[in-house]
């Protein structure tokens, strides 16, 4: 049976992944707006890769239980790369949650069920859930809870400041995955998240329009890696998570950030919300 990579989020890192992992295999490629998912299948499959695309809100657990059946009927799950995502200036804070948090843990949830010995899955997260500055206790509440609670754990965020409840989410990817490891291991199987730093993405750029250029470019001065990274940056590590390789990685994020949450911490910077 032929094996079948998933990609959720197309664009930017997402086709870069796609690249990297779709040679030989099947690759469905899913994202909320379909004609941005018609451009790129188009473009991949003029490139030579055997494309399928599903339209999918990972927000709405019925449109990722479709995306998950699509992929069950198209061969033997071998890869998911879930880089689907909002960032603070594209959304409001709950519509954040709702997609990059909770969408995370849908994709996870659906995906498990299709795991079978060497598969991986790969969860973008961000170096922003580094600045979360949760307490420990909240971090073990959102690591633990019930996908249904878990929004509702997470509290009010209209109040909090801007790009918070992005933070947030990131973490809470991280922890999730942390804490899906067993059961993805009970199948042979393995998931880790990616927290990317500076990336020059059509995401990031549209962040920079929106008025978000100082703040990375703040973020680009304390790098010890002196340049954005690039989306094959972030698709090499995915490349290598994925790999034999890797095969005693799981459980754990991977920063691809240019060394830029070291350099924050280690100059005392790294208070988040909570000091």
């Amino acid at each position: 049976m032929n094996e079948v990579v998933v990609i959720t989020g197309v664009g930017g890192m997402g086709t870069a992944c796609a690249r990297r992992l779709g040679s030989g295999r099947t690759l469905v490629i899913a994202d909320v707006d379909e004609s941005k998912l018609d451009r790129e299948a188009k473009v991949l499959a003029d490139e030579g890769f055997d494309v399928v695309t599903q339209q999918v809100d990972v927000s709405d657990l019925g449109s990722v239980d479709r995306l998950v059946s699509a992929v069950a009927g198209a061969g033997s799950f071998r890869t998911l790369a879930h880089t689907a995502g909002l960032s603070p200036t594209m959304a409001s804070p709950e519509r954040v949650l709702e997609v990059d948090m909770l969408g995370t843990e849908h994709v996870l949830a659906g995906f498990l069920t299709l795991a079978v010995p060497g598969t991986v899955a790969v969860c973008v997260a961000s170096m922003a859930g580094y600045m979360a500055g949760m307490s420990r206790a909240q971090e073990h509440r959102l690591a633990t809870v019930s996908a249904d609670e878990l929004v509702a754990a997470v509290g009010a965020v209209d109040k909090l400041p801007f790009g918070a409840a992005y933070c947030i989410a990131k973490r809470v990817n991280q922890l999730r995955v942390e804490q899906a490891a067993t059961a993805w291991g009970q199948k042979g199987a393995r998931v880790v998240s990616i927290s990317p730093g500076v990336i020059s993405t059509e995401m990031s750029r549209k962040e920079i329009e929106q008025g978000a250029g100082d703040a990375m470019q703040q973020q680009l001065d304390l790098s010890p890696i002196h340049r954005m990274g690039t989306a094959d940056d972030i698709a090499a590590a995915v490349e290598f998570l994925s790999s034999p390789g890797a095969s005693f990685i799981t459980g754990c994020d991977l920063r691809v950030d240019g060394g830029v949450t070291a350099a924050v911490f280690g100059l005392g910077l790294g208070l988040g919300m909570e000091e």
